[in-house]
């Protein structure tokens, strides 16, 4: 047995990580152990992905900002906001998690961004970008009115910086004053000089107390001094910082610019973030240069494969792929659109920061000079492509359903108002499984449905996703959108070229006389399934498909009535959807007071936490099980109704 001075001894240490139960404890360490503990951080946080699948790029970029920040701030008093979660994998490691990461993104585990009701240490829950400025005053000003003095500090990525929310609440902020910490996470974006020791030396100068408070003291003297001195004096002053910061642009919004610096670099990190920390100075950016997949050769030449992976080999960087020969709606909707832009050079195509989750990437290899990613700005996008509308061209603004709700005043006004063809490719509608209630696209039946004149569609296979293309290139009168969920399709044959679907008019797919089922979307396939189940009990059973949330296949609609005892709508989207639009047709047509049992089945009234989405699906009842006990129990048959909703 070797003695207690025995060097074997340093060799079997416990891991630095393995003794941090709360932030606190990192507290406790010297500052010579936080680069092993953030190489261990970093570790642990790669193994965590490799099992669960999630976003791993953003969040090894951070790992050393992550340490120094719970070093030197008083968490969770002290208030730390993560915009957009993404990157925030290591900080749940470090706040009290661990023993769960590998729950992460399943069902009754750890969601993928910070959520309030999951950790103290989450102040603010994210998933959408761009929100943490806005929340952060929110915070500071609340502060203040406690006479409170806990610190403030928002992490915001360089690509959330180019929405605009962002810039209205520096605004704001840098017009208040208050006490505030904006960290800007460039691990892409050119906008400062290059990183170095020159500017290590000035960050660490101009974030101290006295090279703050002497600024302040000389923007004071100039406003004594006659004009004429006073804007010569102001202006040497701006170039000055711009020459050496290139910070212009934020101070010329009130704040206090430092940087930028080495985001890897743990000594600069604490000494400009301690200095921040003490100054007590109004509104500060502190500009921090990260590389995203730090750490991790896969992930570092592949920034954008590994900014979202699934479950991967730790070796080799390879990741499990779905075994399935279908393909992707995503890809057939960049396909069908490809195909459709090489007949028609009007075709252009639109996207906010995600030209290779929407397929666009693939648009864009063959159309280079006819795709435009705009950056996290929906707003932008839809009125960007309502402008290109107007001169002729068949914009296709292919956005997430959720991430469409931040531009929903655009789409009301510079484009549904004006009857402007633009074309909406709605990805990821309906649930979405891993990425949880954030990124459901739960809503835009019911918030595009609501606007006069607005074609919507929902394509119930990839086939009919590949005709929708086409129809939406032929719509040239008014907008149109198409909706499609996240995944594989069914593997139904391909159409060698998409046809226009006639406006309106929805299909038979199975004929019975007792029960209708009239479904909008992908839950046909389950439709079917229950229509089986259904057969096996002797009711005869009509499955049709919709395809237009509006117009409404009024005809269909009447004939669905008149032939059958009971008619069910199934849908994936939340009340006030399809359903709501047959019902106000069949109360204005008369036709609801014939004996008629009608029932519409949506997504029901909550939020669903991500789990698998098959798993959310029967969740919400709107497997083929819980479509067919809908059916019987319309019909009075609630004892065999709820023995098919309990298998």
């Amino acid at each position: 047995m070797p003695d207690s001075k025995s060097p074997l001894l340093d060799q079997v240490k416990t891991p630095l990580l393995d003794q941090i139960k709360t932030p606190a404890d990192i507290r406790r360490l010297p500052e010579k152990d936080l680069p092993q503990l953030a190489r261990e951080l970093r570790q642990e946080t790669i193994d965590v992905v490799s099992v669960t699948g999630g976003h791993l790029g953003a969040g090894l970029g951070v790992v050393e900002l992550t340490v120094a920040l719970h070093h030197v701030f008083n968490t969770p008093e002290d208030r730390l906001i993560w915009d957009v979660g993404h990157q925030a994998y290591p900080h749940k490691i470090l706040t009290v998690r661990r023993d769960r990461m590998r729950t992460l993104r399943q069902g009754g585990g750890l969601s993928g961004f910070t959520k309030r009701a999951e950790s103290e240490y989450d102040p603010f829950g994210a998933a959408h970008s761009s929100t943490s400025i806005s929340a952060g005053l929110g915070m500071a000003v609340a502060r203040d009115l406690d006479g409170g003095t806990r610190n403030v500090v928002c992490v915001i990525g360089d690509g959330a910086m180019s929405a605009g929310m962002a810039y209205e609440a520096m605004n704001n902020a840098g017009a208040r004053h208050e006490r505030l910490v904006v960290i800007l996470n460039d691990n892409d974006m050119s906008i400062a000089p290059p990183v170095g020791a020159l500017s290590h030396y000035l960050a660490r100068i101009s974030s101290s107390g006295t090279y703050l408070h002497i600024r302040e003291a000389a923007k004071q003297l100039a406003k004594r001094l006659p004009k004429f001195w006073e804007e010569k004096a102001a202006r040497a002053e701006e170039y000055t910082r711009t020459y050496w910061t290139g910070g212009t642009l934020f101070e010329e919004l009130g704040f206090y610019y430092v940087g930028p610096i080495d985001g890897h670099d743990l000594n600069v990190l604490l000494s400009v973030l301690k200095n921040v920390r003490d100054a007590g100075q109004g509104p500060v950016l502190v500009h921090v240069v990260t590389k995203k997949g730090k750490g991790y050769p896969p992930a570092e030449s592949s920034a954008d494969k590994y900014h979202g992976v699934n479950r991967f080999n730790v070796i080799t960087g390879d990741q499990v792929k779905a075994k399935s020969n279908a393909p992707s709606y995503t890809s057939v909707f960049a396909k069908s659109l490809i195909e459709e832009a090489r007949r028609d050079p009007k075709i252009v195509a639109v996207t906010a920061a995600m030209p290779s989750g929407t397929g666009l990437d693939l648009f864009e290899k063959e159309f280079p000079t006819r795709t435009f990613d705009v950056g996290i700005a929906e707003q932008h996008a839809v009125t960007f492509a309502a402008g290109l509308a107007t001169e002729g061209y068949k914009p296709f603004c292919a956005i997430y359903s959720t991430f469409l709700q931040r531009g929903y005043d655009q789409i009301v006004h510079d484009v549904a108002i004006q009857r402007l063809p633009v074309r909406f490719a709605l990805d990821r509608a309906g649930l979405v499984g891993a990425d949880g209630p954030t990124h459901a696209g739960s809503f835009d039946l019911a918030y595009l449905g609501c606007l006069p004149d607005f074609v919507l569609m929902a394509a119930a296979d990839e086939a009919e996703l590949k005709h929708m293309v086409a129809t939406a290139v032929a719509i040239d009168d008014r907008p149109s959108a198409f909706r499609y969920p996240r995944g594989e399709g069914v593997g139904v044959d391909m159409p060698a070229q998409g046809v226009p679907l006639e406006i309106g008019r929805g299909r038979v797919v199975r004929e019975g006389s007792k029960i209708a089922l009239l479904s909008l979307g992908t839950r046909l396939a389950e439709c079917l399934k229950a229509a089986e189940q259904l057969a096996a009990m002797g009711l005869s059973t009509t499955v049709a498909d919709a395809r237009f949330a509006k117009p409404l296949d009024e005809a269909l609609i009447r004939r669905l009535v008149k032939n059958h005892e009971v008619l069910v709508t199934v849908e994936e989207g939340s009340i006030g959807g399809f359903g709501a639009h047959v019902l106000q047709f069949l109360a204005g047509a008369g036709l609801l007071d014939r004996g008629l049992k009608v029932r519409t089945m949506t997504l029901p009234d909550t939020f669903i936490d991500h789990d698998k989405p098959e798993v959310m699906y029967e969740t919400a009842g709107l497997g083929a099980n819980g479509i067919a006990a809908t059916a019987l129990a319309a019909l009075g048959m609630e004892k065999v109704a709820a023995d098919l909703g309990r298998a």
